[in-house]
């Protein structure tokens, strides 16, 4: 049940038809991993939080650093030198009390992501380290967790849905293959932070479309977006059939 406390703070999203009381419960009943507290996690925790999503899983290692500070908007000055899953907690406990939210303060590998990614219902990639994404898909893959993955570099973003439910949606591993570890970071080519605002909220909001169930989520297509034109594109994706990770899974 919603209590009057969260029918008055959700009011306006329940107005939505496809939200509704019932999809609101159903956020308030869901677990999400956000794997990343930097430029795309900082508004995926908040708007998640903000929503009424009812326990967030937060995992980063890092600390707060004073370069961060111009896109990680979950984070400001005086949590510089903080561990930045500290200073998330304190920012969304702020933010929505009524939100429960779960600390994950060291590296996640592979032996660790396996019960971190079984605990919740969904799972948001926000870091830009390839081989942890490749492990956290890795990982949602075997669990059969719907995966929300977001990049974003210079002025160029991307985003898509990795869905091990259905049949056809392809996994990280099927649309990037091995990557390379020699691919720049934020820190080596730079990043605009509106850009990583905007792909955490696209993030965002395809969580609560796939947790509430409603509209057409990502999967199979990856958005890209030009902030230098202001223009978005979306490319088909197929599963790949042969991929090593989900290749051999069922459905």
């Amino acid at each position: 049940m919603l209590s009057d406390d969260e029918l008055l703070r959700y009011s306006r999203q329940i107005l939505l038809k496809q939200i509704d009381i019932d999809g609101q419960l159903t956020l308030k009943q869901s677990r999400v991993l956000i794997v990343g507290l930097g430029g795309l996690g900082s508004p995926v925790a908040l708007y998640l939080a903000a929503a009424g999503v009812g326990e967030l899983h937060l995992a980063d290692f890092d600390t707060v650093d004073a370069t961060n500070l111009h896109r990680q908007i979950l984070h400001g000055t005086t949590s510089v030198g903080r561990a930045k899953v500290d200073s998330a907690i304190e920012r969304l406990e702020a933010l929505n009390p009524l939100v429960k939210v779960v600390p994950l303060r060291t590296a996640l590998d592979a032996d660790s992501l396996g019960p971190a990614v079984a605990a919740v219902d969904l799972v948001l990639d926000c870091t830009d380290n390839f081989a942890i994404r490749e492990a956290v898909n890795g990982a949602c893959v075997a669990a059969g967790k719907p995966l929300v993955s977001g990049a974003a570099i210079r002025l160029e973003g991307q985003l898509s849905v990795f869905d091990p439910r259905v049949a056809s949606s392809p996994c990280y591993h099927c649309l990037y293959g091995h990557g390379s570890e020699a691919e720049l970071t934020c820190s080596e080519a730079g990043v605009a932070g509106p850009l990583v605002g905007l792909v955490g909220s696209l993030q965002a909001l395809e969580a609560l479309k796939l947790l509430a169930g409603f509209g057409e989520p990502l999967v199979g297509r990856l958005l890209l977006i030009d902030a230098l034109t202001s223009r978005f594109r979306e490319l088909k994706v197929k599963r790949d059939p042969a991929c090593a990770v989900c290749g051999t899974r069922n459905g």
